[in-house]
């Protein structure tokens, strides 16, 4: 049970219409929660019909009108939409006279502050930076794992009780980033949630290739174990055969992983050598031990063979790496933000949806 403190109605401030641009995945959760609060939901904006099901499903009978309708009949806009797209929008929405004067305008971006919203501020609107460090399902599921729930919260000095307020009666818990800090806030975000996701799954595919009939249920105490540790403990946490500088074992990886999955070497490389960088630095590698493991990384990026490493602990030759492709992929590690594109913002901007950051 979430011991997130809710007030009570009377200790509320005045309700708010709420109106949300954008039925992803995180703003009809993020509507939803404050209508549990006693917010009213009036109007939602969307384009795909899987945004229209979604914005239908967690917030009925809200009707579905154009972005600047949802403005003229709301006190609190969510804008949720794809980081890219919401400067556009909220110049957009601005030059047609969509804003109103002391209009809360909140956009969910982890990668902006509030400057982003420097056009609306400009014509009168109260600019809020409310960034829920979640991913979410676009389900009603979302609205419960807001309990406790850490947001990133940027605005101006004068209304920040008001946002950390908003993010209280959400369930959550405030986090103040400084504007300058957000880039580097979600980008820490990005690496420790997004990509996991692609971590986990490429374990799986790996384990389902080497026989395993639920890789899901192997890997979920294991991984349940290593993030409780990793959250305790940081690199002291650090396991497995590149913190114990086994040489040997890891030529063996490369080798199997250029025979079956080259797609995944790049990145088995790149975090095996952050690995060995953090175990050195936090002496749990031992330096004599770390010459052998990363010259078998240094051949592994070049797709070389692996062969050649004495090995540790009693000689054990060194695998003859197959040669294979070099399989980086280079994502950069964006967010996924999976919203349908659609063009019904007003004059041309665009009305796209951000799902999950």
């Amino acid at each position: 049970m979430s011991t997130v403190h809710q007030p009570d109605l009377k200790d509320r401030p005045a309700r708010l219409t709420v109106g949300v641009v954008g039925a992803g995945r995180v703003g009809p959760a993020l509507a939803a929660s404050l209508q549990l609060a006693g917010h009213r939901p009036v109007a939602v904006s969307g384009v795909s019909d899987a945004s229209r099901r979604r914005a239908e499903a967690m917030l009925p009978g809200v009707p579905l009108v154009p972005p600047a309708e949802v403005l003229q009949r709301a006190d609190l806009v969510l804008l949720t939409v794809p980081d890219d797209v919401l400067p556009g929008l909220v110049t957009g929405l601005a030059e047609t006279g969509a804003v109103r004067p002391g209009q809360l305008l909140v956009h969910t971006s982890g990668r902006y502050g509030a400057r982003v919203l420097d056009p609306a501020l400009r014509a009168g609107a109260l600019p809020l930076a409310l960034h829920p460090a979640m991913t979410f399902t676009g389900t009603p599921v979302d609205v419960q794992r807001l309990a406790g729930c850490s947001f990133g919260v940027t605005a101006p000095e004068e209304l920040r009780l008001a946002a950390e307020a908003l993010v209280i009666e959400m369930g959550g818990e405030p986090e103040w980033i400084s504007e300058q800090n957000r880039p580097l806030y979600h980008a820490a975000l990005a690496l420790g949630a997004n990509h996991l996701v692609t971590l986990v799954a490429q374990s799986m595919e790996l384990l389902r290739a080497a026989g395993v009939g639920a890789p899901d249920r192997m890997l979920g105490p294991l991984l349940g174990a290593a993030l409780d540790n990793a959250l305790r403990s940081g690199d002291a946490a650090l396991t497995g055969p590149v913190a114990r500088g086994d040489a040997g074992t890891v030529a063996a990886h490369v080798t199997e992983l250029r025979k079956h999955a080259p797609q995944t070497v790049a990145g088995y490389l790149a975090m095996a050598r952050a690995t060995a960088d953090r175990a050195l630095a936090h002496g749990l590698l031992k330096p004599e031990l770390a010459e052998d493991l990363l010259g078998v990384l240094a051949d592994g990026s070049r797709g070389g063979g692996t062969g050649g490493t004495s090995g540790t602990g009693g000689g054990t030759g060194g695998t003859s790496g197959t040669g294979g492709t070099d399989g980086t992929d280079g994502r950069n590690g964006t967010t996924g933000t999976d919203g349908s594109t659609g063009t019904d913002g007003p004059n041309g901007t665009t009305g796209t949806e951000g799902n999950d950051r």
